[in-house]
């Protein structure tokens, strides 16, 4: 990895661990202090905890031992994902949990808002962002983002999305059981705001059609955006009409975010590489969509 995309990725990371802290900030100061409870993971955490508290008499005061249990949850999720993800995609998800696991155990449980309403949607709004923060910047929050990724990868019917609808209608269907119905219907209207927030934060998979002209030799060009990327390439021999001198056109489909990596390695082997860029294609076939 050159020094460019070791800066890039490096300001990458400190944007993970911002938009983490965002999060559990929008959890620890409206969600769980107005007894709501998040999709996911996380919302099984929650359960947990409160299950707990009941069952033995624990009292946690400010401190959220949800935040402990879903980053132990997220143990065999990241033992069971190493082989299977990106190493960089990996190694920025386990920073990205860490330190989401250490704010929601830093940041104190405060009440901000008495009105329910007023905190599911500002709530939704911070976490959502943080989210989407961390999913723009190539991590996750582990949990169901990277379940849902495995899924995917193994059948390709799955998707993201529906993995979390299911687990959240299992979830909120036990708290239904478990806990007060109101608290139920606020805990979905926190989730829907929460969706839409992170969803507009996070366009990552913005697809893009590259493609590039070049008369370097392409084999390390064309092994490192294998291995940097894990993104395929469509190659062909090609003649210049003015110069009649021979090229090679690499033909690459990547998300937005990966641009700036992709130029750097381009740029790496061949500073005088011609690319094109089309923003916005659509995609149909197998074609990895990454979070």
């Amino acid at each position: 990895m050159n020094r460019e995309i070791a800066k890039y990725e490096g300001k990458r990371a400190l944007g993970s661990v911002a938009g983490a802290f965002l999060y559990a900030a929008g959890i620890n100061l409206f969600v769980v202090p107005a007894g709501l409870y998040t999709g996911g993971v996380m919302g099984i955490c929650q359960v947990i905890r409160t299950v707990l508290a009941r069952s033995f008499g624990l009292d946690f005061d400010t401190f959220d031992i949800a935040g402990v249990i879903y980053y132990a949850i997220n143990v065999p999720i990241f033992v069971m994902a190493f082989s299977r993800l990106g190493k960089r995609f990996f190694a920025k998800t386990v920073l990205t949990v860490t330190s989401m696991t250490v704010f929601l155990s830093l940041i104190p449980i405060r009440l901000c808002v008495e009105d329910k309403m007023a905190s599911c949607v500002v709530g939704g709004i911070i976490a959502g962002a943080g989210s989407g923060i961390m999913l723009r910047m190539g991590s996750s929050g582990g949990g169901m983002d990277v379940v849902g990724v495995l899924l995917t990868k193994w059948k390709q019917d799955f998707s993201v999305g529906r993995v979390n609808l299911f687990v959240n209608f299992v979830l909120y269907a036990a708290c239904l059981f478990l806990f007060d119905s109101e608290i139920v219907v606020y805990s979905v209207i926190y989730a829907a705001v929460y969706a839409v927030a992170m969803d507009r934060v996070h366009t990552q998979n913005i697809n893009v059609e590259a493609t590039v002209i070049t008369k370097a030799d392409t084999t390390a060009l064309e092994k490192e955006v294998f291995e940097e990327l894990n993104r395929g390439i469509t190659k062909w021999a090609a003649l210049g009409a003015y110069t009649y001198e021979h090229c090679h056109v690499l033909y690459i489909m990547l998300s937005k975010y990966e641009l700036h990596r992709l130029r750097a390695i381009i740029y790496k082997h061949d500073p005088g590489a011609f690319i094109v860029l089309n923003e916005g294609v659509n995609v149909s076939g197998h074609y990895l969509k990454k979070l």
